[in-house]
């Protein structure tokens, strides 16, 4: 048996298509729809339909913006020599929270998987080699400590160490509170040579 009518499955059903949304909240959204007043339901159309025509990759790294460069690139204050390599937007926006990481970002869109059919041409490498034309000073490689992750840092550190640019790679391990005996021996590796003086 059918709960609802028409329009309020179809509207359930486009908020199940969001990512993270089940069934519930999806229910729960369209309902919180339905009862909003309708001036805010049409601005909140608009507003959807406005970002998506307005809204683009950075010209410089990639990341979503409205404007030609996005506020980091074209914030002076950011150190513009040192580039920290991430493989998506999120990724980017995890190291801004921290606010203490004050270089500029490349974000490559995925990461190299042969399995998945993505190789180097098929994420924004090309771009990043030709940011190093300017006088960069060095890399940070923080893709994902995944096979992936980890291939597509490979792939970027011999693509630059040639070009004499210092090629650094995110340290990753023990996540606070994390008890050593259920971690995996490569991030126990990795927690080890990340390791720095006290």
């Amino acid at each position: 048996m059918e709960l609802y009518s028409g329009y309020i499955n179809k509207l359930i059903e486009q908020f199940s298509k969001l990512p993270g949304v089940g069934s519930k909240s999806a229910q729960r959204l369209a309902l919180h729809v339905i009862n909003m007043p309708s001036e805010h339901v049409e601005r909140f159309a608009q507003i959807m339909v406005e970002a998506r025509k307005n809204i683009h990759y950075c010209n410089t790294c990639y990341t979503l913006t409205d404007k030609e460069t996005c506020p980091i690139c074209a914030n002076p204050k950011r150190d513009h020599k040192m580039i920290m390599v991430v493989e998506n937007i999120r990724d980017l926006a995890a190291y801004e929270k921290t606010g203490k990481y004050d270089g500029v970002y490349h974000v490559l869109h995925g990461a190299i998987s042969p399995m998945m059919g993505i190789g180097p041409n098929d994420i924004r490498l090309k771009e990043l080699v030709k940011r190093l034309e300017e006088e960069i000073t060095e890399v940070i490689i923080a893709t994902n400590s995944s096979l992936e992750g980890e291939t597509t840092a490979m792939y970027i550190s011999k693509l630059i160490k040639p070009t004499g640019v210092k090629v650094t790679r995110i340290a990753s391990g023990v996540p606070v509170g994390g008890d050593l005996e259920c971690i995996d021996e490569m991030t126990l590796l990795r927690a080890l040579e990340g390791r720095t003086e006290l």
